[in-house]
């Protein structure tokens, strides 16, 4: 019987998948209804706001849902959230059994949802692809739990670890294959982040080219610096600009201009700088769960130093810039022992072209 159970939850977690990049803030959930050995009922929660996945697989079931098998990648919902709590439904549908792939972590549940089900005579099973499903909805996890978003570092450097040349230049060190892979994983992000310095370097757009949907672009400029024509700015753009506090009564033209054309966020200062610990869990706030880090190399190397960093994408070109007044792809403080080096974990090498993807957690 577990190995049934492991096969219907290996295909309820297949359907989750399908809702990656759209259901933020809430998690990625697939569900099955089981009779007699036959699927009667599919379900994945396809955007926030929208029924969970049990709910749609109870209702494509109807009525033959009675004396089934549910089987759901999150423990069902037992509060009021944006949508009613899924136990009910469950109780309602005369389901005798269900299979739950794991606890949910969210506090506002975990566990009430399975002790409601029990409650009404209904049996339950939990922890099936576990794993699996943690690392699925690792995104969700992190932000219910720590309310601070999941952080992935995406850079795109030379062999010898250069993100720009000694004069700036910067484009493009990766190959068209890389950059098309970059552009097509944005969708999955609720937003890109990148410092007032890429902006004034490069001025990139940071849309996506290959989806509709369009991640929050955000600026870390301590200091309000970001030129009012900067492309970021793009029609249609959603913007924020984090920076720090500025004294009343002494705003500038620009900032007036600005505020006109994104979300100005004021946060915690932290030796003269953006405190960025503060920054994401005012970030978190606005229901961004997950940021995709762009550059430069200064902020990526201080998110390393506040230990912010969950994920990482390195992009590496088989070229050499050398110099050394070009531009690293890690700045910060760094580490002063090789002991004390961050290590990086469950590495994966994907290969683009004549370039190579280090994807690995932190």
């Amino acid at each position: 019987m577990k190995k049934v159970h492991f096969y219907y939850m290996k295909l309820a977690m297949q359907l989750a998948l399908k809702g990656q990049g759209k259901t933020s803030p809430n998690p990625m959930v697939g569900a099955l209804v089981v009779k007699n050995g036959r699927i009667i009922g599919r379900g994945f929660h396809e955007r926030c706001g929208f029924s969970h996945a049990e709910v749609i697989a109870l209702n494509k079931a109807g009525k033959n849902s009675k004396g089934s098998t549910l089987y759901v990648t999150l423990e069902p919902c037992a509060h009021f959230g944006r949508t009613p709590p899924c136990v009910e439904s469950i109780i309602r549908s005369g389901v005798k059994k269900v299979i739950v792939g794991m606890i949910d972590p969210n506090p506002l549940n975990n566990g009430r949802g399975v002790s409601i089900l029990r409650q009404n005579k209904i049996k339950v099973e939990v922890g099936f692809l576990e794993e699996e499903l943690r690392r699925m909805n690792e995104v969700f996890i992190k932000y219910i739990t720590k309310r601070i978003p999941f952080v992935t570092i995406k850079v795109a450097e030379s062999l010898d670890g250069k993100i720009a040349t000694k004069t700036g230049d910067s484009k493009w060190i990766t190959s068209d294959k890389s950059l098309n892979f970059s552009h097509r994983i944005r969708k999955n992000y609720d937003a890109i982040m990148v410092g007032v310095n890429t902006v004034l370097r490069d001025n990139p757009r940071l849309d996506t080219w290959f989806s509709k949907k369009h991640p929050i672009k955000i600026i870390i400029d301590s200091q309000l610096s970001i030129p009012e024509d900067s492309d970021i700015f793009s029609p249609n753009s959603q913007v924020i600009i984090v920076t720090l506090p500025h004294p009343p009564g002494q705003e500038t033209e620009n900032r007036r201009i600005i505020e006109q054309k994104a979300k100005i966020l004021e946060v915690k200062e932290k030796s003269g700088e953006i405190n960025l610990r503060d920054a994401m869990k005012k970030l978190a706030q606005l229901d961004l769960t997950n940021i995709l880090v762009e550059g430069g190399g200064t902020l990526i190397g201080s998110l390393f130093d506040e230990g912010l960093v969950d994920k990482v994408l390195f992009f590496i070109a088989p070229k050499i810039v050398g110099g050394k007044d070009a531009v690293g792809s890690v700045m910060g403080r760094g580490v002063a022992r090789i002991d004390k080096a961050i290590k990086v974990k469950n590495i994966k090498i994907k290969r683009f072209g004549e370039d190579f993807l280090f994807e690995g957690r932190i």
